[in-house]
């Protein structure tokens, strides 16, 4: 399936340590002919970190997608039936939004835009960053599995020795898992090795 023009809803929370890794992603959505909006969580407009200057990662966002950046949950509210998305990505997606979005308490522009996904009955897409998600968060990504119009890029362990409870998603897969999405399918497999000694 081509993804020229989708209107695809694209969710940043804060694993800053991940930023790196889906900005291009959004850029070959953008390339591909989306019509690409970018949501951004609190935490990603304010918060500074050794990875980079939140001002910095906004305006790099923006560079990528001439759609205004959705930042607030008024502003997220109307991607239901007023104004749906053909998909909803969140990547990458923390622990703590996981855990919440998991339990329905929808809390930042992001999660409010994937609660407005699911109320159309369109795909929502999870891409995955959490040190917590073979621990105590294991519970809510199982819930998040089995729930109707949710779908995962494929995640692994990215280093079960120093981190052995971290699983990220490979977001070199996102577009395809989009594309699959859109076909109320779930890429497989969704378990896949990262880490490499």
């Amino acid at each position: 399936m081509s993804l020229k023009g989708k209107h695809i809803g694209f969710g940043l929370t804060g694993s800053h340590c991940t930023y790196d890794e889906v900005l291009p992603v959004m850029q070959e959505l953008v390339d591909a002919g989306a019509r690409v909006t970018p949501f951004v969580s609190y935490t990603v407009q304010s918060t500074d970190s050794k990875f980079g200057k939140a001002a910095d990662w906004l305006e790099k966002i923006q560079a990528i997608t001439d759609e205004p950046i959705v930042n607030t949950i008024p502003k997220a509210e109307p991607f239901g039936p007023q104004t749906p998305l053909d998909c909803m990505v969140i990547a990458p997606l923390t622990g703590g939004s996981t855990s919440k979005f998991a339990n329905a308490l929808t809390d930042s522009p992001v999660l409010m835009g994937a609660k407005a996904t699911l109320r159309t009955g369109k795909p929502v897409v999870l891409g995955i960053s959490t040190n917590d998600a073979l621990g105590l968060n294991g519970v809510n990504i199982m819930k998040l599995m089995s729930t109707k119009n949710i779908y995962f890029v494929p995640f692994g362990q990215d280093h079960p020795y120093k981190k052995p409870n971290s699983l990220v998603a490979d977001m070199t897969k996102l577009p395809q898992t989009v594309e699959a999405a859109l076909n109320h399918q779930q890429i497989q497999p969704v378990l896949i090795e990262r880490y490499k000694e």
